[in-house]
């Protein structure tokens, strides 16, 4: 089944961009290629480590409010004082407490993801808000975009951090123990918890592992955008969520793999980059990225009902 889920992605990406070099002669060119990839590296980050969340039977909605909380927190200028390295620490340090605060609150507080994480969302944009003055802030450390975009074999580093971050994370689901116990306890926690697994304390580690990618991802942010803001993630939840049903992954958790959630998150985006190239309006795009979420849920339920 997964792998003829991730067959038909693949399908439907080919598809896509034979429309693209039809109806656009710049969409088969290197440069743009290179912009899908490098467009798709940030939400890939945070789709592979939500995937983890939402397969053990969570749900993250704060991962773009802390992403971009940390921007914010990695580029005030106190931080930006101690040079790249300290940035990049600040924000893999604040994205991971932030997931710490919501597994403890999850795991060990009782409370539903649901709430806990739409709390994370208003409380990390509202942080990111009073620390930056509702004002983007600009990135003074050259050296970090410099790093993160120099080329190699034609690719930005921006790339081959979504490739080892996927790579990593399919290990971690595939050949560990971690990725077992997660499915268990996303099938079935009580199950799992008599089957001798620490559901409150694994649960708590699913939520730092989403917060640990976000900050790995708020960092790219910067380096892309050479600014440091509230509103950089916005939204990124919902891309995230999207590309992550769209690439299989049951919300009721219990199922779901990185190679679909990475070809979720490449066909969204080769979906914005063609309605762009072909000159169709935001909105536009919104409304057939909810018709394919709805329609990738319908199937969802479908396949569902046919194994009963």
């Amino acid at each position: 089944m997964r792998a003829d889920r991730n067959i038909g992605l693949l399908v439907v990406l080919v598809a896509l961009f034979v429309v693209g070099s039809v109806t656009s002669t710049e969409f088969l060119q290197f440069s743009n290629v290179v912009t899908i990839l490098t467009l798709a590296s940030v939400i890939g980050v945070v789709s592979v480590g939500a995937t983890f969340v939402i397969i053990g039977g969570g749900i993250d909605l704060s991962v773009g409010s802390v992403l971009g909380l940390a921007s914010v927190w990695a580029t005030t200028v106190a931080t930006q004082a101690y040079g790249p390295w300290v940035m990049v620490m600040t924000s893999l340090i604040v994205g991971t407490v932030c997931g710490l605060v919501n597994g403890v609150l999850i795991a060990y507080g009782g409370l539903v993801p649901f709430i806990v994480t739409l709390a994370m969302l208003v409380g990390a944009q509202g942080l990111a808000e009073l620390i930056s003055n509702r004002q983007s802030q600009l990135l003074s450390q050259p050296a970090l975009s410099d790093v993160l975009f120099h080329r190699l074999f034609g690719l930005p580093v921006l790339v081959y951090i979504f490739a080892i971050v996927a790579d990593l994370g399919w290990i971690l689901l595939n050949r560990t123990n971690f990725g077992a116990r997660t499915v268990a306890v996303g099938s079935n926690a009580e199950a799992a918890r008599l089957a001798g697994i620490n559901v409150q304390r694994h649960t708590l580690l699913l939520y730092v592992l989403s917060g640990f990618c976000v900050g790995i991802a708020a960092i790219m942010v910067v380096a892309q955008t050479n600014t440091g803001a509230s509103t950089l993630g916005s939204l990124y939840e919902l891309d995230a969520i999207a590309a992550i049903i769209v690439g299989g992954t049951l919300l009721s958790g219990g199922r779901g793999t990185i190679v679909g959630t990475v070809l979720g998150v490449l066909v969204f985006t080769t979906i914005t980059d063609l309605f762009i190239l072909n000159g169709l309006d935001s909105p536009i795009q919104k409304i057939a990225k909810g018709a394919i979420i709805v329609a990738a849920v319908l199937f969802q339920r479908r396949t569902q009902k046919a194994k009963r």
